[in-house]
């Protein structure tokens, strides 16, 4: 927890002021059972009432002096806690930003979320809770402790015994807790990655009438969280019945022992009011510390999995300097020799990859499902790190890059089409921030989607739904092509993002692709979109099996002339 907490140390003012008037509170509350025993004493036994005003005037007094201390302390800690929340949920998000792919593999989506929602909220309530409890509960039993002791030190003592016990009960409570709760934080995650799943899969469950068995894993998961949490709650319920016990057994006997006292002049009533009021306010003090634990064995099981986020050490280190690229080279990209296999795992999913394309050059990928078509396309903006071999782009080796200027000449199309909520000239100026209307236009009529968003209700300001819920699967290819043209990319990377599209349109977008004069790579399954490429590489189990252009390839790859024939039969013509 002292890295998480270690962000405290911004509001080192703050924490301090919250310290010093929860001790003036709790100073002046600890006095107060102090005054009443001699306003007993001295004032009612007495039957002097001079002397109760004087007591009660001063009980009076510190009883307004505590509650303003206590409104302020509650007032600092509430920014401290506040802030602290703020910049623990930016420092994890940053954190999360920064992964690489290789990052993101070992954290589920669900529980990054859960991290940066329950667990920091978990984490800023435990600093609130801190700043006005968590130390002034063991204070003041201590305090209680010590004030008895002042007032009659043989009564003391059977108050006193008890508080041992009780810490060392709350020790083990605290330890055992911290367990089962990052076990129900767990459980969390597992219902959240569930909701998501469901979320986002709702219309495949309809379609194929799995709501039923969606329901019943949605149950299952639920039900163990139930467990989980049920068997974390009965350990803390437990601990308030054990201090009551306790403690209502300390007063029992502060009482019974008492009672002797006074008969003997040990003991007066005031002093035995006192001793009881302050069993009554420890009483009151422990029953806090139970709940502090509960929360305290919450916030370090949230702290050690914020903690495996911010000691996650993030696999693509940006290159230190400012290397310049030769500009003769800019846009080219070349493997060279290059291996890959996806962390944690034995089968390389690329294999001694060499090839090089110049500037400009339209180049064709394409290979069975898992030949390793994407993990290639992934290395070029270094979303991984070639394990073997060296990728280079614009004649510099990846490694020596920026990542920030080396993706920022990458427009990059992905297999799985992310669209966001908002407008679509919004969607499309994503890609670059700054994009002029204009620009963001241009960029649309090269990916052949300008003429539908003029047909739409409001054209560039027609509202996107959630991943483009209200687009038709070409309609969102095409925006998010255009997305990645209007940065005017060198390099462009198009992973099997046309495959909804017909023909007429491909062949119309991929002739646009040409006017760009950017290094374009195009993952692709059609043979009609690798003719007019300047080359053809034919992946196979991670392997470059062959490379060249159409024609070339007819001649040489048994496999590319099997592929040809397979899609000139469906659609019955000849290639010959």
């Amino acid at each position: 927890m002292r890295k998480v907490f270690f962000f405290l140390g911004s509001y080192k003012a703050a924490v301090a002021v919250a310290i010093a008037l929860m001790l003036v509170e709790l100073t002046l509350e600890l006095l107060q059972p102090f005054l009443m025993a001699k306003m007993i004493d001295e004032g009612i036994q007495a039957r002097n009432m001079d002397v109760v005003m004087q007591w009660g005037g001063f009980l009076l007094a510190f009883s307004v002096v505590a509650f303003g201390a206590g409104i302020l302390s509650s007032f600092f800690a509430a920014h401290v806690s506040q802030s602290f929340g703020f910049d623990m949920r930016e420092k994890l998000y940053e954190k999360v930003q920064s992964f690489s792919f290789a990052n993101f593999n070992r954290f589920p989506e669900s529980s990054l979320i859960t991290r940066l929602t329950n667990d920091v909220t978990q984490l800023q309530n435990t600093v609130f809770m801190g700043l006005r409890i968590m130390l002034r509960a063991p204070l003041l039993v201590i305090g209680s402790v010590l004030m008895a002791f002042i007032v009659n030190p043989m009564l003391a003592l059977w108050f006193a015994a008890s508080i041992p016990f009780l810490g060392l009960f709350l020790i083990w409570v605290l330890k055992r807790g911290e367990k089962l709760f990052r076990s129900v934080q767990q459980g969390v995650d597992d219902v959240n990655g569930v909701i998501q799943q469901n979320l986002i899969g709702m219309r495949l469950i309809r379609v194929f009438v799995r709501m039923r068995h969606e329901s019943l894993r949605f149950a299952g998961f639920s039900a163990e969280l139930m467990n989980r949490t049920v068997a974390a709650l009965r350990l803390t319920e437990l601990t308030m019945p054990v201090i009551m016990l306790v403690i209502n057994a300390s007063i029992i006997a502060v009482l019974w022992y008492g009672r002797g006292q006074l008969e003997t002049a040990g003991a007066t009533v005031g002093e035995i009011v006192a001793i009881v009021n302050y069993a009554t306010r420890t009483s009151g003090a422990l029953s806090l510390m139970s709940m502090i634990v509960v929360n305290f064995s919450r916030a370090r099981a949230s702290a050690h999995r914020m903690n495996e986020i911010l000691e996650t050490e993030i696999d693509l280190k940006d290159a230190e300097g400012n290397r310049e690229a030769p500009a003769s080279e800019a846009g080219s990209v070349s493997f060279k020799d290059v291996g890959f296999r996806y962390p944690d795992t034995e089968s390389p999913i690329l294999k001694h990859i060499s090839f090089e394309a110049a500037p400009g050059e339209t180049i064709a990928i394409m290979g069975a499902t898992g030949s390793g078509k994407t993990s290639m396309l992934q290395l070029i903006p270094r979303l991984y790190e070639a394990e073997e071999g060296a990728v280079c782009v614009s004649g510099m080796d990846t490694r020596l890059w920026k990542l920030d200027r080396l993706r920022g000449q990458i427009g990059y199309v992905p297999q799985d089409i992310m669209l966001f909520t908002g407008t679509v000239a919004d969607n499309i100026r994503w890609g670059k921030e700054d994009a002029t209307l204009d620009e963001i236009m241009h960029a649309a009529k090269l990916a052949q989607i300008h003429d539908t968003i003029m047909r739409l209700p409001q054209q560039y300001e027609t509202i996107v739904g959630q991943k483009g819920v209200n687009l038709s699967g070409g309609q969102k290819q095409r925006l998010t092509i255009a997305r990645a043209l209007v940065r005017k990319p060198a390099i462009l990377l198009l992973d099997d993002c046309t495959s909804a599209l017909d023909v007429q349109t491909e062949n119309a977008l991929l002739g646009a692709l040409r006017e760009v004069k950017c290094t374009t790579f195009l993952i692709t399954q059609k043979i009609s979109s690798t003719l007019n490429a300047d080359r053809i590489l034919l992946l196979d189990d991670g392997a470059l099996l062959a490379s060249g252009k159409h024609d070339e390839l007819l001649r040489t790859s048994l496999l590319y002339q099997k592929i040809c024939d397979s899609q000139y039969r469906k659609a019955g013509v000849s290639h010959a």
